[in-house]
């Protein structure tokens, strides 16, 4: 069973303890003494069983069982103890005496086991991981005030001024939970900064102004500016760089210089751009509030930096990005000569609920050709694909080449959000067809007729599996400078001042959330866990991550330099990257609605500052 599963089990398991205690404290209220013992005698069971699923959670990781073991746990422990030596032998004598059992010391007790199983099923989807002492006050607080007022309600119980001292340990837990707390995280390295004044500025980390020998500038002028575009036949208003959605496609050779100068004509909230994958320096990662300010309506900016990275990546809007990437503020960035044969880059976007596959359909492939196919998701969720009607492989993921990729037939690609596939096959006689998420998408090859069925029961591909082992530079073992913990959850926590029921990070929310301090020169190890229900593809600007292992299972294919990876619901990612591109850098869930409510902090170069103090536009 998945953790994802045994978190399921596990809530489901808390909701029926909850209403059974609940239940029997209404069965004994209501003069029922047989119903309410029964009742309790399957709470009891329910909560026993709660034990093993707890247990269970904790083998997938601390984090999944952290605020089960040491707050919601004992405190039904306690409640359920006190309800069972309490009420117990009171309902079992009004059975055997045919009483009526509704006396409130054998209701209370119920009832407060049952408020106790409530916080345990509320915590984890409110509050969620770490459970912290404010949380343990809070909770406890709300557990005995229900239980005070449940008592006075029953027609006896204790004065109102015994209810104060409750209120005030809730009210100092809100408080604590409130709290802003460090506002940097060394992952167990040193912490020293560099004098006041003596750091490096953002503004300073620019790109060069020329390329290498041999090398081409090649300059582009975008203006952003609201327009309308035809999606499946009717008009829809978007953003798009130039007025055309996608923007226009760069394309560059190694060791090119790009030039992109950004206008903005009426994007009333700002833009900018991000070059998603690219290991730009720092002032040109287009990080409105940390590496510069949002280009205002009439404004501009100009970006450089040289083509150093081979593959294929994209850029987008980084200001407000939860909109305008999905107005169509993005475009296609490939650099690299063109594959032999056809070369064609196919951005997916879901505008409304329909989902479009490139700017046109990919040109027609004589038999025999070779084709490389570069699927770029632009959108905020996973997106499928299959490849019918040829063998392929899967030869770059992310811009970077795998090993030794093997041949694939009848799998399912899962590409996460932001990420990207390079699928490489020589076209066979018959019409090749790109399904995404189960629809026909692009048709290569000639012919027309009926698109072939769409692929059912495919297996999906496991990335960590595919390819052949290659050495890397570090890997499971090394000697890790930096070590980081990022739980991924919800939870209620402030977003920009303001309580929001939140995407967190460690309990935390944007901006509040401890910046990752690094040294250049580091070997850093992050693990990433996801405690919550939602996919969160996590990227790190500035940096391509290695990946180590998922779910507690290393890496035996290629090995897989990403820049996005998917962290699905009970999954735990560990990565390391060696920290060689100054800066300050975004690091934060690309769905970027998430982004938006709370799932983003930073990492930041020891001595490195920026001058830039705004909220982070998403």
């Amino acid at each position: 069973m998945s953790t994802a599963q045994l978190i399921a089990l596990d809530l489901l398991a808390t909701l029926l303890a909850a209403a059974g205690w609940v239940g029997a404290g209404v069965a004994a209220a209501a003069r029922h003494a047989r119903a309410a013992l029964a009742l309790l005698v399957v709470a009891v069971v329910v909560t026993l069983a709660r034990v093993t699923t707890s247990v269970a959670l904790a083998t997938g990781g601390w984090w999944f069982a952290q605020d089960r073991v040491v707050l919601t746990g004992p405190l039904l422990g306690v409640a359920g103890l006190a309800a069972v030596l309490v009420a117990g032998p009171r309902l079992l004598y009004a059975v055997r005496a045919g009483t009526p059992g509704n006396s409130p010391t054998a209701v209370v007790p119920l009832l407060v086991a049952g408020y106790a199983g409530a916080a345990g099923l509320l915590f984890p989807l409110l509050v969620g991981y770490p459970a912290t002492w404010g949380d343990v006050l809070v909770t406890v607080a709300l557990v005995g005030v229900a239980g005070l007022v449940t008592w006075r309600v029953a027609g006896s119980g204790p004065p109102l001024w015994t209810f104060l001292p409750v209120l005030a340990m809730g009210l100092a837990g809100v408080g604590a939970g409130f709290a802003t707390g460090a506002d940097l995280d060394a992952g167990g390295g040193p912490t020293a900064h560099h004098p006041a004044g003596h750091g490096v500025s953002v503004t300073d980390l620019r790109g060069p102004t020329t390329p290498t020998p041999g090398g081409q500038v090649r300059r582009y002028e975008f203006t952003a500016r609201t327009t309308t575009i035809q999606v499946g036949g009717r008009a829809v208003e978007a953003w798009g760089y130039d007025g055309q959605v996608p923007g226009p496609p760069i394309t560059a050779r190694q060791g090119d210089l790009v030039e992109v100068t950004l206008h903005n004509a009426d994007i009333t909230r700002g833009v900018t751009l991000h070059w998603h994958g690219y290991d730009v320096p720092a002032g040109e990662d287009g990080a409105p509030g940390l590496t510069q300010d949002a280009v205002p309506p009439g404004g501009e900016f100009v970006y450089r930096f040289r083509a150093d990275q081979v593959g294929t990546y994209w850029y987008h809007t980084h200001q407000a990005s939860d909109v305008g990437v999905k107005m169509g503020l993005y475009g296609t960035l490939v650099v690299g000569p063109p594959a032999a044969g056809v070369d064609v880059t196919l951005p997916v976007h879901t505008f409304g609920a329909t989902t479009v596959v490139g700017p046109v359909d990919p040109p027609a492939a004589a038999p025999g050709t070779p084709v490389r196919l570069r699927l770029v998701n632009t959108d905020g969720v996973p997106h499928r694909f299959a490849l019918t009607g040829t063998a392929y492989r899967l030869v770059a993921i992310d811009g970077s080449d795998l090993n030794e990729p093997g041949e694939l037939r009848e799998a399912t690609l899962r590409l996460p959000a932001g990420g990207r596939y390079d699928l490489s096959f020589t076209m066979p006689a018959a019409p090749v067809t790109l399904f995404v998420d189960g629809d026909p998408g692009p048709r290569l090859g000639a012919g027309g007729g009926t698109p072939p069925p769409a692929p059912e029961g495919w297996p999906e591909l496991d990335i960590t599996g595919y390819g052949t082992p290659a050495a890397t530079p570090f890997g499971p073992e090394s000697d890790f400078d930096r070590g980081f913990t990022l739980v991924l959850d919800r939870g209620i926590a402030l977003v920009d001042g303001t309580p929001r029921y939140a995407y967190t990070v460690n309990g935390r929310a944007f901006p509040n959330i401890p910046a990752q301090l690094v040294r250049e020169g580091d070997l850093v190890e992050v693990t990433v866990a996801n405690r919550g229900f939602d996919t969160h593809p996590w990227h790190l600007h500035g940096h391509r991550v290695l990946v180590l292992e998922r779910n507690g299972h290393r890496v035996t294919g290629s090995p897989l330099w990403l820049d996005t990876f998917d962290v699905q619901p009970g999954e735990v990612w560990r990565v390391a990257f060696e920290a060689g591109n100054p800066g300050e850098w975004m690091n934060h869930c690309h769905n970027l609605a998430h982004a938006a409510l709370g799932m983003a902090l930073h990492l930041r170069y020891d001595g490195v500052t920026t001058p830039y103090h705004g909220a982070h536009g998403g």
